[in-house]
């Protein structure tokens, strides 16, 4: 259910270019990201951050692509958001003790320290090629083209990131007993 409510505007925003065009797709991710805003805040009582910036870059870029009539600007959004949280993910790197992917993993998983810093790093790289790879199909290819990569492509490419990274962290995941028994500085070490 929370994958529907995370990506309700990229799925409503799909739907209706399918049946009225880039810009009617564009009014309805509007009205889909203030929805989705209000549904947190009013139903939910909380607003995760994603969802605040992404409806803040779906009402800036789509309010210029209204405006301005030109749809390059809504086709930069997910460009704008993947490089954002590569800036997010590569700022953790170096405030505070742990990178932001430690931050929201480390409840459900315990790898060593240094795995950590390796899988936000890989989250950087892979939000700059998302980011790279979304503003090429806008400008190489047709306009169809592009709404179908914003939502399979992106999100596909999203999925096999996220298992190549649960296979890679499976390797160095430890048990609450290996915790118990390892030595203090065990937790530095990998294979």
């Amino acid at each position: 259910m929370k994958f529907l409510y995370d990506f309700f505007p990229i799925l409503l925003f799909f739907v209706a270019y399918k049946l009225g065009g880039i810009y009617v797709a564009t009014g309805v991710a509007m009205v889909a990201a203030v929805a989705q805003i209000s549904y947190g805040w009013f139903i939910k009582k909380n607003v995760e951050n994603m969802h605040w910036i992404s409806a803040g870059l779906i009402l800036v870029f789509g309010g210029m692509t209204l405006l301005l009539h030109d749809p390059l600007f809504i086709m930069w959004k997910p460009t704008i958001l993947n490089w954002l949280f590569a800036l997010v993910f590569a700022g953790s790197a170096f405030m505070g003790s742990k990178p932001l992917v430690q931050r929201m993993m480390e409840h459900v998983l315990n790898v060593p320290h240094l795995i950590w810093h390796r899988v936000n790093w890989a989250w950087v790289v892979f939000f700059i090629v998302s980011g790279v790879a979304n503003i090429y199909v806008a400008y190489h290819y047709s306009q169809d083209t592009w709404v179908n990569f914003k939502l399979f492509g992106l999100m596909g490419m999203t999925f096999i990131f996220m298992i190549l990274q649960g296979i890679y962290l499976a390797k160095y995941a430890r048990t609450t007993e290996d915790m118990a028994n390892a030595q203090p500085n065990d937790s530095d070490k990998t294979d």
